[in-house]
């Protein structure tokens, strides 16, 4: 095995790990955004919005990715209200259509993952709430948030780590990410197998550093229901994925 390879090759790859969690960031908070705007249509009175929030949800978990990514790459310079619109400029940019149509796909499926959460919530605690005098923003934000929050973790724990996999389909749109750049060294070197198995490996840490990170949250937010054995995550626990 040629090390001195490996090692330019995940030097390389490197350089173009910031592009892949700028991806991946960006895409995942302006998704999480628009997952609570959807989930609070989805959940309201509204039947115009509640609709609305359906059909987002349908056609953004029924439709593949890619093809979402390239209808917004290639589609929305078709329309001349665009193209002379103050947003032109930057949808013009790869790497902002990238993360518009990531950031669209996640915010679809989120979104019901965020209403599974709050399906979750008992009704007895909301009841409590109220009858100690809370409402509102109060109650959303010490008992509804919170709980929904704690149940949905581990979904989109799941949801996370697709997306970190999906900024793989950047490339496809000129994007020189992780995966951008490794087609590109084995167009100059047909060393397939060595360079796709660093971008595995660049893709596999990633994905243990963002499980660790969310074992950490979840074990937080459950420590209550924890028995004093159970109280440390390990770090195998951590990257399956199981609950400490």
């Amino acid at each position: 095995m040629d090390f001195p390879f490996l090692l330019s090759t995940m030097k390389s790859l490197l350089a173009a790990t910031p592009t892949t969690l700028g991806l991946f960031s960006l895409s995942i908070f302006f998704g999480g955004l628009l997952a609570l705007l959807i989930v609070t249509m989805r959940v309201s009175n509204n039947i115009v919005a509640r609709n609305f929030a359906k059909g987002y949800i349908f056609v953004f978990r029924g439709s593949p990715l890619l093809i979402q990514m390239f209808l917004v790459f290639y589609g929305l310079g078709q329309f001349g209200v665009i193209r002379h619109s103050i947003v032109w400029p930057a949808l013009r940019e790869p790497f902002v259509c990238a993360v518009l149509s990531l950031a669209l796909c996640t915010g679809g499926y989120s979104a019901e993952i965020f209403r599974s959460g709050l399906r979750a919530v008992p009704p007895g605690e909301i009841e409590a709430a109220r009858a100690a005098g809370m409402s509102g923003f109060l109650l959303l934000r010490r008992i509804i948030a919170p709980i929904a929050f704690r149940h949905a973790l581990p979904a989109y724990s799941t949801e996370i780590v697709l997306m970190v996999k999906s900024t793989a389909l950047a490339s496809l749109v000129t994007v020189w990410e992780i995966t951008g750049v490794a087609q590109r060294l084995i167009s100059q070197t047909y060393r397939t197998m060595e360079v796709f198995m660093c971008a595995a490996a660049l893709y596999l840490i990633l994905n243990f550093l963002i499980l660790q990170v969310l074992a950490l949250i979840e074990h937080r937010l459950n420590r209550h229901n924890l028995r004093p054995a159970e109280r440390k995550p390990s770090v195998m626990s951590a990257f399956f994925g199981a609950r400490p």
